[in-house]
C-alpha cells in the first residue's frame, strides 16, 4: 500500500448524501477476491446504461481522469459492510474522499485500503461545493502529518481546516500498511518474546 502524506488533487464532485456500498459497488460484482479491476464497476448503475457508458456521470467526464479526491455529501458508505466498495474506490484511483459523515464499517475498511475519509463540517462542505461549482478545477490539498485540509476560500483564497483522524489509522496510512502490516513489522520482537517464553 502506497504510503499516504500529502495529496492536492482537483476534486470528483459526486455531492449526494446516503450513498451506500450497494451504490458504490453492486452486489453481483462481489465474487471475486481480487482488488484489481474492481474499479471499471465503481458506480456501474449510476455509470451504465446496459453496459454503455453514461457521458454525463462524473466518472466518465475527461477530466476526472487524474483527479484522486471525491467531493461526497452526508453519511457516505452506509449500507453493508463489504471491503469491496473501498477495494473499487482504490483501483479507479481516489485517495481521499471529503464528507460530512461516513458509515463506521466503510469508514475502517476505507483506512485499512488506504483511503483517507476527511470530515468536515456542513459549513466548509458548503464552501467547498460552491466553490468547485465555481471552477470545476479548483483543487484542494490534505496534509495528513499535520491533518490539515486546504480548501479554496477565506480571505487569502485558501483556507486550511482541521480534520479528525484516527491515531492509528493515521499511524498506519502515513506508513502505507494495515493492521495486520502493523503487527509483523514487530516480527523480530515477537519472534524474541516467543523464544523467551518457550526457554523459560
Amino acid at each position: 500500500m502506497e504510503p499516504f502524506r500529502t495529496l492536492e488533487s482537483a476534486v470528483i464532485p459526486l455531492v449526494r448524501d446516503d450513498v451506500d456500498t450497494d451504490q458504490i459497488i453492486p452486489a453481483r460484482f462481489l465474487k471475486v477476491t481480487e482488488k484489481v479491476g474492481l474499479g471499471k464497476n465503481l458506480f456501474a448503475d449510476w455509470r451504465y446504461d446496459n453496459g454503455t457508458p453514461r457521458p454525463e456521470f462524473v466518472l466518465e467526464r475527461p477530466e476526472m481522469a487524474d483527479r484522486t479526491v471525491l467531493l461526497a455529501g452526508n453519511n457516505f458508505g452506509c449500507g453493508s459492510s463489504r471491503e469491496h466498495a473501498p477495494w473499487a474506490l482504490a483501483d479507479w484511483g481516489i485517495r481521499a474522499i471529503i464528507a460530512t459523515s461516513f458509515a463506521d464499517i466503510f469508514k475502517n475498511n476505507a483506512m485499512s485500503n488506504g483511503i483517507l475519509p476527511v470530515v468536515v463540517g456542513p459549513a466548509v462542505h458548503a464552501e467547498l461545493v460552491r466553490a468547485v461549482e465555481a471552477d470545476p478545477a479548483a483543487t484542494v490539498s490534505i496534509d495528513l502529518e499535520a491533518r490539515v485540509l486546504t480548501v479554496p476560500g477565506g480571505d487569502s483564497g485558501h483556507a486550511r481546516v482541521e480534520f479528525p483522524v484516527d491515531p492509528f489509522a493515521r499511524k498506519c496510512l502515513l506508513a502505507g500498511t494495515d493492521k495486520l502490516g502493523y503487527i509483523l513489522g514487530f516480527d523480530d520482537q515477537i519472534e524474541a518474546f516467543e523464544k523467551e517464553r518457550a526457554d523459560a
